[in-house]
């Protein structure tokens, strides 16, 4: 009766193509499982006696707090139009290069990615700012679209991330489960910040392995990214800076912060909510109707993750009381090729299901399935983490069914066709399967941060 938690499972991935909504798909299709496998003797009802305290220590988990803190910390930033004023000075001073608006997009975007942490509100926003002005200085339809979609995708990855935040948790439960698992009953344990600061060597990598793509990609054919002399710009110092500088401070006061040991993720994301605030009050964008829509945002999102997880802790139950992880680790253990055959299969299972779910129900579902057995096998936590979030962030660039690919259509003018914006994302496709290769043959480069950090 094992096999009824895949198809557990496969129903439940129906279910959310159909469009019925995650939570509610989560916990219904689990419990239905579950008395149907309870009628026929193939289930012990007592695994659902643990709902009410998951269900409390959910809600009373402290790391998880900063899931509304950094929620609105980015809705606050994005009222305040840090975004357009970023954009504006970033393109005076870049304007003089060729494919200068193109470096200054991908530059702002890292920092949008950085203060929103949320994939759908990056793309949209740089869509909506930057395509026009791109297209009417000239620039290659394919190539605008592929660096704003390419750029929108680093939220997965670049810390302070809400992805980060919710896989940081789930891997952390993981971790210690799968040393209890091994009779190490002292287990270590991982954190959020070693996740963050994991994340910020190959983040910075990937930034600088796209801007030298559009680099070359300018070089070599100037006619994809025109410079035209009445687009070259004097830059204004003093408005650059004063642009550039506070939401720069802000992110750089949130994340050192996290990495030098001050303060945990959700002191963090207080302190960087706070900083928001004062920062929109200074630049005069915080009227009551834009603080309004402000908390009625973060609220919508932060209660969206939390049913997401509620309904996914009953699933997680009814899942290992159906057999479900017995079955996936004896899958693993008779692979051939051990512990590298098992992460591949779970790279490639995680891609293609970042095509159908997002990167919350890949987090709160798959993640505490596959992680304890990949854990138990010897993968560094931190290392694997950094793999998933770039991994997921590939597959929500990749045709035909990215999320990035989504948002970016419905914002950019139905001129556009959706295979140039297929078309502009493949080299960036490259780019990030070049990045999880170097992550696969260097972990160093995901562990040695948190390893110099907190040793």
């Amino acid at each position: 009766m094992e096999y009824l938690a895949l198809l557990m499972f496969a129903c439940i991935c129906l279910m959310l193509l159909i469009g019925y909504p995650v939570a509610l798909t989560l916990a219904g299709t689990s419990l239905l499982f579950a008395g149907i496998a309870a009628f026929f003797g193939a289930f012990d009802t007592s695994y659902l006696s643990a709902f009410p305290s998951r269900v409390y220590g959910i809600l009373n988990n402290q790391t998880l707090l900063a899931v509304p803190l950094f929620v609105f910390m980015g809705a606050v930033l994005e009222k305040a139009q840090i975004a357009e004023k970023l954009l504006t000075s970033m393109a005076q001073l870049f304007s003089r290069f060729p494919g200068g608006l193109a470096i200054s997009v991908t530059l702002v975007g890292m920092l949008l990615a950085a203060s929103t942490g949320i994939v759908g509100a990056t793309v949209v926003t740089m869509g909506l700012l930057s395509l026009p002005t791109m297209l009417k200085r000239g620039y290659n339809t394919s190539f605008s679209t592929g660096i704003i979609c390419a750029t929108g995708t680093l939220g997965q990855i670049i810390p302070p991330s809400i992805a980060l935040v919710l896989l940081g948790d789930v891997l952390s439960n993981a971790y210690q489960r799968a040393q209890l698992d091994m009779g190490n009953f002292n287990p270590d344990t991982v954190s959020v910040g070693d996740l963050f600061a994991g994340a910020v060597i190959p983040g910075l990598l990937l930034v600088a392995m796209y801007i030298v793509y559009i680099v070359v990609v300018t070089w070599l054919k100037p006619e994809m990214a025109p410079g035209r002399e009445e687009d070259k710009e004097t830059v204004n110092w003093s408005s650059l800076l004063g642009a550039l500088l506070p939401p720069l401070i802000l992110m750089v006061v949130v994340l050192g912060s996290i990495l030098a040991g001050f303060a945990t993720p959700t002191e963090a994301a207080g302190v960087g909510a706070f900083g928001a605030l004062v920062l929109a009050t200074i630049q005069k964008q915080l009227s009551l109707d834009a603080l309004k829509a402000v908390m009625q945002s973060t609220l919508k999102i932060s209660s969206m993750v939390f049913m997401i997880l509620i309904g996914a802790s009953l699933f997680s139950l009814v899942f290992r009381g159906l057999g479900g992880e017995t079955l996936i680790h004896g899958i693993f253990s008779d692979l051939p090729g051990g512990v590298l055959s098992a992460t591949i299969l779970v790279m490639v299972v995680i891609f293609l299901l970042g095509f159908i779910l997002d990167f919350i129900e890949i987090t709160f579902v798959v993640i505490p399935i596959v992680a304890p057995i990949l854990l138990m096998m010897g993968l560094d936590p931190v290392w694997l983490g950094i793999m998933i979030a770039v991994n997921l962030q590939t597959s929500f660039l990749t045709p035909p069914f990215g999320f990035a690919l989504f948002y970016l259509r419905g914002v950019a003018d139905k001129s556009i066709k959706t295979l140039q914006i297929y078309k502009g994302v493949l080299p960036f496709i490259v780019i990030q399967l070049i990045l999880l290769l170097a992550l696969a043959f260097f972990p160093e480069l995901a562990t040695w941060l948190p390893d110099n950090l907190y040793s």
